[in-house]
């Protein structure tokens, strides 16, 4: 008998479990919106032009080895990273308050980062801090901040189903009502899975309760130029933020907007009050790294690294980024256009208002069956759709199958 005998069966991933039902599934038309990746109008995957000029640079590279990157991770990437994410001419950088964590992917940056405000901050150890996330959300955050040792992690109103949009009064009172020092995880852009965010004047009143009432901001930027295709707009939260003085975390990944998805390139960005801070902040988390993966992989940052370092480059990856949003926001505008023309019942308006690869179509989850079953078409038990399951070709087929899903299942 073995000795994990009692070990019981994990459920699958939601969305992994998803996507080997539909690549089991025979039906001709099939279509999969669930995968939380790009895809082109042929629903293949893309690697950026630029990512493969990079590779073949690194390759004739004659100088770069094999050898151990730092424990924190590429020094050029870090900083480069950093400094997408708070724009050129940040005065936080300027004042040498702010530092990076290599990271594999954004899930990393979130875990290291979640480990660190576990051991030192509101106290030591401190494992009772409420830790907010919004309702509803990624589902690794939970699962993050509650294997990093938090007792108490519990949702902020985000999304409202009846108007289909932000819950602006429930967030700003449940910010209120939070304990002083509560953490919260905050989606820079492109929130997933709904797709909604704040306006900028909506954000700037997020950033004064927060600021007044003295909470953890802890963002997490997966989709920044992907969401909107402009680098400074996908950032704006973030960096207003900062120019409020507040400290925080940035957890970066480079997987949609480099396409890098299984080479897992992330960044945990640190904005401290000041760079004594900054040193003894970063000189803690290089332990937690230590014994976490202890050293990151190189070729993901390297691609990363060069392309944001060089101007050329630099540009091209920005056109290559703003092609990958520029299709979403077509198939948003044909997505919502079609089903309008067809006389689905409801209003469709928040499928435009939405922004970055996800939308919260507003199908519950009988018509979610429905359309799995019956249509083939794959989708999340939420309602969630990933946009770049749709193409030219398609379309028309999942706009059908959401009008019958909406006309024949209550």
């Amino acid at each position: 008998m073995s000795v994990f005998t009692e070990v019981p069966q994990a459920p699958p991933v939601a969305v992994f479990k998803l996507t080997a039902d539909f690549r089991e599934d025979t039906y001709p038309q099939k279509v999969n919106l669930g995968v939380g990746a790009y895809r082109t109008d042929d629903c293949q995957p893309w690697v950026l032009p630029v990512v493969k000029k990079v590779e073949r640079l690194i390759v004739e590279d004659g100088s770069l080895n094999h050898e151990y990157l730092p424990i924190l991770g590429l020094p050029e990437f870090r900083s480069a990273a950093s400094k997408v994410a708070l724009g050129d001419g940040s005065p936080a950088i300027t004042e040498s308050r702010v530092g990076g964590v290599q990271a594999l992917g954004g899930t990393g940056a979130l875990k290291i980062g979640a480990e660190f405000l576990r051991r030192w901050y509101n106290g030591v150890n401190n494992t009772a801090t409420p830790v907010y996330v919004s309702a509803p959300t990624w589902e690794n955050h939970n699962g993050v901040f509650a294997d990093a040792g938090f007792k108490d992690i519990r949702p902020y109103r985000y999304w409202d189903a009846a108007k289909r949009g932000l819950d602006l009064s429930g967030l700003l009172d449940d910010l209120e009502k939070a304990p002083e020092h509560s953490i919260f995880v905050l989606h820079a852009c492109a929130h997933n899975p709904t797709g909604t965010d704040p306006s900028q004047d909506e954000w700037k009143q997020i950033a004064d309760v927060m600021k007044r009432r003295n909470l953890f901001v802890f963002f997490d930027s997966a989709y920044q130029g992907f969401a909107s295709g402009s680098l400074e707009k996908d950032a704006w939260a973030i960096r207003y933020f900062v120019s409020q003085g507040f400290e925080l975390f940035i957890a970066q990944s480079f997987s949609k907007n480099f396409g890098l998805y299984n080479e897992r390139v992330g960044n945990l960005t640190v904005v401290a009050h000041d760079s004594d801070s900054l040193t003894r902040i970063l000189s803690q988390m290089e332990k937690i790294v230590r014994t976490t993966w202890s050293n990151p992989p190189s070729q993901g940052a390297r691609v990363v690294s060069k392309t944001l370092n060089c101007p050329e480059l630099f540009d091209e990856w920005k056109g290559n980024v703003k092609t990958m949003a520029d299709r979403v926001l077509l198939m948003r505008d044909q997505l919502k256009a079609k089903l309008q023309a067809l006389g689905t019942p409801g209003t469709w308006d928040h499928i435009t208002q939405q922004i970055g690869m996800f939308s919260f179509t507003g199908l519950n989850p009988k018509q979610v069956e429905y359309m799995i079953k019956e249509k083939h078409v794959y989708l999340m038990a939420s309602g969630r759709i990933n946009m770049c399951g749709l193409t030219t070709k398609n379309i028309d087929y999942v706009v059908q199958s959401i009008h019958d899903a909406v006309t024949k299942v209550q």
